[in-house]
């Protein structure tokens, strides 16, 4: 059995400059910024031939370049009960059409369809017992760094190990995404 998810990556300079931001909250355990990234659809645990499967469905996807735009900070959580930071992506139409030629490629690979509403978002840390007082001023104390903006030239297929010092991810797959190449010709 293999836990797998599909994301894109995020380069390192937004990755530094997120990394700046992981401190000054309570109860908060931070993603480490090679963990960071952007979900796509979520697996979970498969056997290998499902996982071969999955990735045979992926790399028959066909889809432009996305232009990635970070919006600030937000919360996960119940309605008092804070359980993740993140920062909200932009759900472009064109995000939003990779994210569904995903979800159909893996369901026609064998798997169920995703219940949950797609909320793009980089995760930057876990909270248990954290304040929703506590996360409100950190969202309105911090300001995203430059650059907030990233081409995302591919989709990856991830591997998860859980581990007691929280999860390690493994690149398996980089799915190509086409180059958009604007012409005077009309």
């Amino acid at each position: 059995m293999v836990r797998l998810f599909v994301a894109l990556p995020v380069p390192e300079a937004i990755r530094d400059n997120l990394a700046l931001l992981c401190n000054g909250l309570p109860g908060a355990r931070w993603v480490p910024p090679e963990n960071f990234h952007i979900t796509l659809r979520f697996i979970g645990e498969v056997d290998h031939d499902l996982g071969h499967d999955v990735h045979d469905a992926l790399a028959r996807i066909d889809a432009p370049e996305q232009e990635i735009a970070l919006e600030g900070f937000d919360w996960f959580g119940a309605k008092q009960r804070p359980s993740s930071l993140i920062v909200k992506v932009r759900k472009t139409d064109a995000l939003s059409h990779l994210q569904r030629k995903i979800e159909s490629a893996v369901v026609r690979a064998g798997l169920k369809p995703e219940s949950r509403k797609f909320c793009p978002h980089i995760t930057l840390g876990r909270l248990k017992q954290t304040l929703l007082s506590d996360v409100e001023r950190y969202i309105r104390e911090r300001r995203l760094g430059e650059p907030r903006r990233f081409d995302a030239d591919r989709f990856t297929l991830y591997s998860s190990f859980l581990s007691s010092n929280g999860p390690i991810y493994e690149a398996e797959a980089d799915y190509p995404l086409r180059l958009v190449v604007e012409s005077g010709w009309d």
